[in-house]
């Protein structure tokens, strides 16, 4: 019996989807028994195995086998031919890089500013590092957890021993004259108080001499007169007089002998208004002196400053009031206790350092200007902050990283907020780290290349093309 039209068009229509379905399995069936990493075979999510070194990830290779470098025997990278592209993981929620506990289910930005990081379903965060345990042990990776402590320093510097400012002081004449005697006549030595420095002739003082001497006698005269204002008028030309020696250095026992003697005198002599040791002589015997010069340079030691330079990342230890301990080299038992009591508010150029002003009683002179001493601050201690190993932060110069250990091989890149460090080696952690978490301390340096190579073979796969769709058949069409 001839076969129908419509009947031939129904065997056409079930051969066609039989042909479909056994295409389909054929296709897939494919890999089935494909060994995954096998090598130079393309892996499931399409790209090709590839081996590396584990000590140094740089090296890599499309075949097994050895490091040119240290020859170790390569292993293959994971992370690029078991992971899923990641155009096609699933992103689970959105987290804040600095503090993985401030989530949100869409894109944005956190707390602090930076923008939130996706993480997929299967917990991979972007620039996290996958390493076997066998690269692990050959990298030598070593972890310590993030804890609060107290952080302390004692900063150790040398001093220059320095005049203390407000005691030094310039010796200098009213007047115009001749040095006619010096009696101090030695750089580096010692004064007293109303010591006698030099006798001055000056026809200016003789003047004055003779004026004081004739308002005493006019006083005396006057003194004699039946009316009080005369007589007060004589007082008061004395007492010009009188002051007007007292303006050029004349003392009120040199005006008494004047006044006693009743004759003026060539010479008079300048006494010294401090004590302290001459540090400067800048006059000789028969020099002709002007007004205003400066003479002598006289500074009391009783009482020095010791100038310490400060390192700047040991700045911010420092504060006025901090106690301070100074060893002698050549007498280091005795021991002196001084506090800061000024920091310059700048930088010497030429070092770099900050500069402290330590201030010190010296009875014994035994502190001499320009001698070196071993300087030692005793900061105040940070008191209960979180902290690492400092070994653990990477500084980039544009900022502070470190790496965070999540388990069973996985690190995750975190930047940091740092600040001061400690005499064990711990530096603050002010943001970025939670307490219980653990950083790596060693090699650290390799993870970041690992990191940065993963990232730079990710920026260079193709993402896997999205299938074309197969044509839809029109059932009406084949009738």
């Amino acid at each position: 019996m001839a076969m129908s039209s419509k009947s031939k068009k129904i065997l056409l229509i079930l051969a066609l989807i039989l042909a479909l379905v056994a295409g389909y399995f054929a296709g897939s069936g494919r890999h089935t028994g494909h060994e995954p990493g096998a090598p130079g075979e393309p892996t499931a999510n399409g790209g090709k195995v590839q081996y590396t070194c584990g000590m140094h990830p740089f090296i890599i290779q499309d075949e097994p086998g050895t490091c040119p470098i240290c020859g170790m025997r390569l292993t293959p990278m994971r992370p690029s031919d078991e992971k899923p592209a990641t155009a096609e993981r699933q992103i689970k929620h959105w987290a804040s890089p600095m503090d993985p506990t401030y989530v949100r289910d869409e894109p944005g930005q956190d707390y602090m500013g930076h923008d939130l990081v996706p993480v997929y379903e299967d917990g991979a965060v972007p620039g996290q590092v996958l390493i076997d345990p066998v690269t692990m042990q050959n990298m030598g990776v070593r972890i310590a957890p993030v804890e609060r402590r107290d952080l302390s320093r004692t900063i150790r510097t040398v001093g220059t021993i320095e005049y203390d400012e407000p005691h030094r002081y310039s010796i200098n004449n009213k007047i115009d004259g001749w040095v006619e005697r010096l009696h101090v006549n030695q750089t580096g030595q010692t004064v007293r108080k109303g010591q006698a420095l030099l006798d001055i002739y000056s026809p200016e003082l003789v003047s004055a001499q003779e004026e004081f001497l004739l308002a005493l006698r006019n006083r005396d005269r006057l003194a004699q007169s039946s009316f009080p204002e005369v007589a007060a008028g004589g007082e008061r030309l004395l007492e010009a007089a009188r002051t007007r020696l007292k303006y050029w250095d004349i003392s009120e026992r040199q005006i008494a002998e004047l006044e006693k003697s009743r004759q003026a005198r060539k010479t008079l002599t300048l006494f010294s208004p401090h004590a302290g040791i001459v540090t400067e002589k800048r006059v000789f015997e028969g020099m002709r002196i002007m007004a205003g010069e400066d003479l002598f340079q006289i500074s009391d030691l009783s009482r020095v400053w010791i100038i310490s330079d400060i390192y700047e990342f040991e700045a911010p230890w420092v504060r006025v009031g901090l106690q301070a301990r100074v060893e002698l080299p050549f007498a280091a038992e005795a021991a002196r206790e001084g506090e800061i009591t000024f920091l310059y508010p700048y930088l010497r150029a030429e070092t770099r350092t900050l500069q402290a002003r330590i201030e010190f009683d010296n009875p014994d002179l035994q502190l001499k200007p320009g001698m070196y001493a071993n300087v030692f601050i005793a900061a105040d201690p940070v008191m209960d902050v979180l902290a690492i190993p400092s070994e653990a932060v990477l500084r980039s110069g544009k900022r502070e990283r470190v790496f965070v250990a999540l388990g069973e091989g996985r690190f995750e890149p975190r930047t940091v907020t740092v600040g001061v460090t400690d005499e064990d080696g711990y530096v603050q952690i002010k943001s970025g780290l939670r307490m219980g978490e653990d950083v790596v301390v060693s090699a650290q340096f390799m993870l970041d290349s690992e990191a940065k190579l993963q990232e730079a073979i990710q920026k260079m796969t193709p993402l896997p093309e999205a299938p074309e769709p197969e044509p839809e058949i029109d059932l009406e069409d084949l009738f």
